[in-house]
């Protein structure tokens, strides 16, 4: 039988969404429950945090970037994997993109799957008028009404009395199914780009068992399990999101690159690609067999000091694009293979040198968006005007770009043109999107 979903969705951004979730995943895994994870949209931080409390990868699912039929074949393979799939939203429960300003959003996502939305309400400055605002989301459309409710950081069992009583008075058919007290100590940092990756904290084990004992003292989790349906897709293995670039890839996986999507990743191998992993940050080169290698993006200007001294890894990098090697980067496995990046102290680094690209963090820029990209050349990813969806958040700007060839053209969620984008020299190739799914023509 497959398994049942729900979407954790929020009012906005800064609810309490990613520990929620995390904390709820947590602590249905410790009674037993098979759980499983899923991320609305392209975020790579908060997934981190939900495959450690699940103990299995978490799916991003993107009603944006992803075809229809890649997205009915990710959420089957998740549910015959779990009892309980538990898939936290993106900002507020109907924020997208465009043409409306709700592409791509939590509801789109709610409404092609059908799974039941569980409103995450941060209750710091409001008593009864909270019923107001979740009516209003109740209302907004029947087809993405929530089925429940919980309050978040609480600050009193008064406080409590006061949501939960305006929430019966107003809407007696929406159930409050529990609540998460004001704890300072469930707080999690962050960084430019969310929150800081689990893996980077050695406290993210002990903030996600106060969590699940949290959820377990506040939530009532037989209700919210008995909430759960199955998603309403046409089932199936669905289709790769993107070719594999090459049979043996080696893909750089550490502090500094750990934005791989797992879908991208477990597409490969099911394409029949044996995928083995280094750490640039350990100076491990990749694998001297592999006739590929994956770049992915993180934080690269955080580590640029020990990346520009691990020459046994850039030799490797070298030695494999001599040999014809497919090197591929995105975001920041892309300014590994420029020439210099520069971090936020103006301090200049050496990097691999396969790209005449020199990236820099001391006068950082936000780039932001969903892209469509258009190869201006063949590749392993495919052959010249194929399209993808994608996804760009970053703050480095381009210092320079020399005579190496541009890999896309690049338009945004409008359609809007924005030009070239990306390097590529011989075998050598990259940029600071990150790719999530082709495109269909």
């Amino acid at each position: 039988m497959p398994g049942a979903g729900l979407i954790r969705a929020a009012p906005a951004s800064g609810s309490g969404k990613p520990l929620v979730t995390a904390g709820l995943l947590r602590c249905l895994r410790d009674r037993g429950v098979r759980v499983a994870a899923a991320k609305t949209g392209p975020d790579y931080i908060d997934p981190t945090f939900h495959a450690l409390a699940s103990g299995r990868p978490c799916f991003n699912l993107d009603a944006w970037g992803m075809r229809r039929k890649t997205l009915a074949g990710l959420v089957a393979a998740i549910e015959t994997e779990a009892e309980l799939v538990l898939c936290e939203g993106v900002m507020g429960l109907f924020d997208g993109t465009e043409p409306d300003g709700e592409a791509g959003s939590t509801a789109e996502l709610a409404r092609l799957t059908g799974w039941p939305v569980v409103l995450v309400v941060d209750a710091r400055g409001q008593g009864a008028s909270a019923a107001a605002l979740i009516a209003g989301f109740a209302r907004h459309d029947p087809a993405v009404s929530p089925a429940g409710v919980i309050f978040n950081r609480v600050a009193s069992a008064r406080h409590l009395d006061l949501l939960e009583g305006a929430l019966a008075r107003h809407l007696p058919d929406l159930p409050c199914l529990g609540t998460l007290l004001a704890n300072p100590a469930l707080n999690l940092p962050k960084r430019h780009l969310g929150l800081v990756p689990a893996a980077e904290r050695p406290t993210a084990e002990a903030v996600l068992a106060r969590a699940a004992t949290a959820v377990a003292a506040g939530i009532d989790t037989d209700r919210l399990l008995g909430l759960a349906r199955p998603s309403r897709m046409n089932a199936g293995s669905g289709p790769p999101s993107l070719p594999p670039l090459g049979q043996r890839i080696a893909v750089a996986r550490d502090d500094a690159f750990l934005f791989a999507y797992p879908a991208v990743l477990e597409g490969w191998r099911r394409q029949g690609a044996a995928l083995s992993v280094f750490s640039p940050l350990a100076d491990e080169p990749p694998d001297p067999t592999a006739d590929a290698i994956y770049l992915p993006g993180g934080y690269p200007e955080l580590h640029a000091g020990r990346l520009a001294a691990a020459e046994r890894c850039l030799s490797g990098l070298r030695d494999a694009a001599a040999a014809g090697a497919a090197i591929y980067g995105e975001c920041g496995g892309y300014m590994l293979l420029g020439e210099s990046l520069t971090d936020a102290d103006g301090a200049t680094h050496r990097m691999a040198g396969l790209l005449p690209l020199a990236t820099s963090f001391a006068n950082p820029r936000l780039h932001l968006g969903y892209r469509t990209a258009r190869l201006l050349a063949d590749t392993p990813l495919g052959h010249r005007g194929a399209r993808f969806r994608g996804h760009e958040f970053h703050h480095a700007t381009t210092v320079h770009a020399g005579d190496a060839e541009p890999l896309f053209v690049l338009a945004d969620s409008r359609g809007a043109d924005l030009g070239p984008s990306g390097l590529r020299r011989g075998s050598v190739f990259g940029s600071f999107i990150h790719l999530i799914d082709r495109e269909d023509i």
